[in-house]
């Protein structure tokens, strides 16, 4: 797979996710950039299972911009799963949410979360929040090799 993956967008909400997307593409960065609409459709995707299977697991994201509020799997359950598991731990994890409560902060960071950003309601704040996300973990982070 020549064009891995790097941004691994996962949001159910169709207006958000092409806020984001729009976003991204306005500094080149979501070339590689693919959207799921669900925890368990991101699931697939980091496993290759399902629509997946056929796609090389060893390309992982570099970046997973991950709902918490989500249908089927809940952006909880995937981040408890990627971050208790050895092979995906190390995939950078932003959760990017409208949710203020405590309870996901609290619970989201106890979990791994590489960082939790609450959505700004403002276009053009979340546009910004979105290129600032991307440039740093796509283009300054340093992963591990």
């Amino acid at each position: 797979m020549n064009n891995a993956v790097e941004i691994l967008l996962v949001e159910d909400n169709p207006y958000d996710a092409e806020m984001a997307i729009s976003a991204l593409k306005s500094k080149n960065l979501a070339n590689n950039l693919l959207h799921v609409e669900d925890g368990a459709e991101a699931i697939d995707f980091i496993y290759g299972q399902g629509k997946f299977s056929t796609r090389n697991i060893e390309q992982q994201p570099r970046l997973i911009l991950l709902d918490l509020k989500m249908p089927k799997v809940s952006g909880i359950e995937v981040l408890e799963q990627l971050k208790g598991d050895d092979t995906t731990k190390h995939i950078p994890i932003v959760v990017l949410t409208s949710s203020k409560e405590e309870k996901d902060i609290v619970e989201s960071y106890k979990l791994g979360v590489n960082s939790y950003i609450v959505k700004p309601v403002d276009f053009n704040k979340f546009s910004e929040s979105v290129v600032e996300l991307g440039m740093y973990w796509i283009l300054i982070n340093q992963p591990p090799v």
